[in-house]
């Protein structure tokens, strides 16, 4: 974006090769808060990973803007339509979620969320990803009345505009709202203060 605040992309080192369980998000916090210790420099920060690992810890860590994506997912979603449906990667994700949508005061705008049963890992397989992604977003749009689709991991993100396409009901890539919401932080002059 020309004038818009230059985009880093970061792959935590220390972290498991995806976020599937509440042990890897709490095992990430630590790395993260160094992560943005050491970047104090930067104007604003995005966690990746649809679990929001340490949002509030990093919150405190810093006066700079940080969103999670799964926040800015939802949050997105909500002006997109009345009812959102997640397309989570694992069903032992669901619980994990629900219990952060819970504390965000969103659950009674949840039509409902399924798992399409892949690791993250998985998720370059084209042919498998996509064809249980369009079946899951069917479901939650036919059967679950989700008129707006949130993907539940920042490894789906390829699948965004060919999944609207296939389910016809806008889908909000999670990844993309946040630094969205990011960039209209940092260009508004907005910090944590």
């Amino acid at each position: 974006m020309p004038g818009g605040p230059a985009i880093e992309v970061v792959t935590l080192k220390e972290g498991p090769p995806g976020i599937e369980t509440q042990q890897h998000v709490d095992s990430v916090i630590p790395h993260l808060v160094q992560l943005v210790n050491d970047r104090q420099t930067y104007d604003g920060f995005v966690i990746a990973c649809y679990s929001d690992p340490g949002l509030h810890s990093l919150r405190e860590a810093t006066t700079k803007p940080v969103l999670g994506i799964s926040e800015c997912g939802i949050l997105t979603a909500l002006t997109l339509g009345q009812k959102f449906g997640v397309i989570a990667i694992l069903q032992k994700s669901i619980p994990r979620h629900l219990r952060y949508m819970g504390a965000m005061g969103v659950i009674d705008r949840l039509a409902g969320e399924l798992a399409i049963d892949l690791p993250v890992i998985e998720l370059s397989n084209e042919d498998k990803t996509f064809g249980r992604m369009v079946s899951v977003g069917k479901r939650l749009r036919d059967t679950h009345g989700a008129n707006v689709i949130v993907m539940g991991c920042a490894g789906m993100a390829r699948y965004r505009t060919p999944l609207q396409e296939a389910v016809g009901v806008p889908v909000v890539e999670p990844t993309q709202a946040a630094v969205a919401m990011a960039i209209g932080r940092v260009c508004l002059g907005w910090d944590a203060r």
